[in-house]
């Protein structure tokens, strides 16, 4: 989906009165545009790699927030706005003011923030701020570090920090594996291919299965049962649930291709549901992404050898110097 297109999807949802200003802002202030903060009694931000920029009555982006052009979102415009999120029935989004987030028809993802009930479930009761993330694919972003990490053959693990740009790496080389071979997608939150009107807003390849409403777990579980995958795609795998499924199904013989919030070589290894998965040598290739400055670039490839194993202790453990780094000629965009 491109960037336009999911501009125009978010000022559906939006109050008349800031929509209208919204519609103004010229398409080539659209481009790298990454996310849209709407706050209650604060100016309705625009938030881009390298600046931050405040939108006016007439459609400008200014760079200070003191100038007096810049619109303040009221509590009854974000209240509003809030209805339209939840399609006007509270309790149809149950999940979402449980879980803080929406995620949109193409699936863009609203985080909410605000004040938690107290007692029982928690889940959201005043919401004082939206923040609305451009969902973007990049085509073609994927196809040189699938050539040299030998496609299919290998399993990848993509890391990088807040907003850069994993899950648009991660939807491209699914698209191209599930041109190629069986491929099952987990996407826990509908972000990553976008379910609407039936179909997929996104290409992740015509052999692809989703598997869309269930935790990462639960979904490797049903898609190792039901589908016969040669290859999984999950995002952000973070807790020892995701982990122990990864093992099972790399044990049975599935490839994984999946994400990992960690922003340097050093740092996989800091996180608990990582360590054991390179331990067992589930994965081939670590990248590491350049970070929010450049969405999806690869700043380096790390070849993961074997394990080694002390046999005089029975324990497992990979040496850091038993990688190599793996140049990339030409980095995603």
């Amino acid at each position: 989906m491109k960037a336009e297109d999911t501009y125009g999807l978010i000022c559906g949802y939006i109050v008349p009165e800031l929509r209208a200003a919204m519609k103004k802002v010229p398409e080539e202030n659209l481009r790298s545009l990454t996310e849209i903060r709407l706050h209650s009694r604060r100016m309705a931000a625009y938030i881009y790699p390298d600046k931050v920029r405040y939108l006016t009555n007439d459609g400008r982006l200014s760079a200070s927030p003191e100038d007096s052009r810049c619109i303040t979102v009221t509590p009854e415009q974000l209240r509003a706005i809030t209805d339209a999120l939840c399609r006007y029935s509270v309790h149809s989004c149950s999940r979402e003011l449980r879980e803080g987030f929406f995620v949109l028809g193409s699936g863009v993802r609203v985080g909410a923030s605000g004040s938690f009930s107290q007692g029982g479930e928690p889940r959201l009761t005043e919401i004082t701020g939206l923040n609305f993330r451009i969902s973007r694919s990049i085509p073609g972003c994927g196809e040189e570090l699938f050539r040299i990490t030998g496609g299919c053959r290998s399993s990848i693990l993509i890391c990088g920090g807040v907003n850069s740009g994993k899950t648009t790496l991660l939807r491209d080389l699914c698209r191209l594996c599930g041109n190629r071979m069986k491929t099952v997608l987990i996407d826990e939150r509908d972000e990553i291919a976008a379910l609407s009107g039936g179909g997929y807003s996104n290409d992740i390849g015509e052999l692809t299965d989703v598997i869309s409403g269930s935790g990462r777990a639960e979904g490797i579980a049903m898609a190792i049962r039901t589908l016969s995958p040669e290859m999984i795609f999950c995002d952000e795998i973070a807790g020892e649930k995701d982990t122990e499924a990864i093992l099972s199904g790399h044990g049975s013989g599935v490839r994984f291709t999946a994400t990992l919030h960690a922003e340097s070589y050093d740092d996989i290894f800091r996180r608990k549901a990582a360590r054991p998965l390179i331990e067992s040598g589930v994965f081939s290739y670590a990248v590491i992404l350049e970070g929010g400055s450049a969405p999806s670039k690869i700043r380096e490839v790390r070849r993961l050898r074997n394990v080694s194993e002390d046999r005089s202790s029975g324990d497992v453990h990979i040496s850091r110097s038993s990688s190599r780094s793996i140049s990339v000629g030409k980095a995603a965009p």
